[in-house]
């Protein structure tokens, strides 16, 4: 075990990966379970078990940046479940799997924000706002850590959760970076792995070209996938987009194949 990097590995099988990893092999469950199962353990919960929407109640935490951690729920609240499907377009059905409603204190005042879970047992925060934050520690999500080469490999959880709702299927193995950041622990993980090809859904900006350059020089083969929405900040901005165009078209379409009534004529 690895405490510094958050990462095991079992020599005589040849496998290894992250917490989350282990909690999956150990328990024989599946991404969500093991982080529901983790954040039971965190909070000094029962593991044999981990209901669905079973609220993580416990002694208030303070974090970072001020706030006092309250708990961590399953289930989003409607602002926060409207914000995604709204304003994001998120498909829930597929996307709530992945999702934690996080609450927290600040100087008495109580809010609720999405979380999206890292390797590390933290959070990104994202609130129906501008919020934007961390449950330590930071650190990398791998998703569908099965599936097959290349890697998909995303800047933040909202990119993957539009390339999750605008694909029938799901086949390949995930990589969110949570931050650019992170761009050092996703190389030593996909190195440990023996991953050489990605394809990734970076921003349009220049921290994602950096981005982009880095993996590059370290010698995998990416396709930027980028060029794809080209005009777009990111990959939620383009899926946005295209849902509001469709659908303007279709109402397009509804009203030129509108039949027209005949023009009676009077007799006289």
């Amino acid at each position: 075990v690895d405490t510094e990097k958050n990462l095991w590995i079992d020599y005589a099988e040849g496998c290894g990966g992250s917490i989350i990893d282990l909690c999956m092999r150990l328990e024989r469950c599946t991404f969500p379970e093991a982080i529901r199962c983790l954040g039971q353990m965190i909070f000094g919960c029962r593991t044999s078990d981990y209901p669905r929407t079973e609220s993580h109640h416990h002694s208030p935490e303070r974090t970072n940046e001020g706030r006092k951690l309250i708990g961590i729920s399953d289930d989003l609240p409607p602002h926060l479940q409207d914000y995604l499907t709204k304003e994001r377009r998120i498909d829930l059905g597929r996307a709530r799997s992945f999702l934690r409603c996080v609450r927290y204190e600040v100087r008495g005042r109580t809010y609720e924000v999405i979380g999206f879970p890292n390797a590390s047992g933290g959070y990104e925060l994202r609130g129906a706002g501008l919020f934007k934050g961390t449950l330590a520690p930071k650190d990398i999500t791998p998703i569908f850590p099965d599936g097959r080469q290349p890697v998909c490999l995303f800047e933040g959880f909202m990119d993957f959760l539009s390339f999750l709702s605008m694909k029938e299927k799901v086949g390949s193995h995930c990589l969110v970076m949570n931050s650019v950041a992170n761009v050092g622990r996703c190389i030593r993980y996909l190195r440990e792995r023996h991953i050489t090809v990605l394809r990734a859904f970076l921003d349009n900006d220049d921290a994602g070209k950096r981005t982009l350059s880095a993996f590059i020089d370290a010698g995998f083969q990416v396709e930027d996938m980028s060029v794809h929405y080209r005009g777009c900040k990111d990959l939620n901005e383009f899926y946005v987009s295209r849902i509001y165009r469709l659908r303007e078209q279709r109402e397009q379409a509804q009203i030129t194949t509108k039949p027209s009534h005949p023009i009676k004529l009077k007799r006289r």
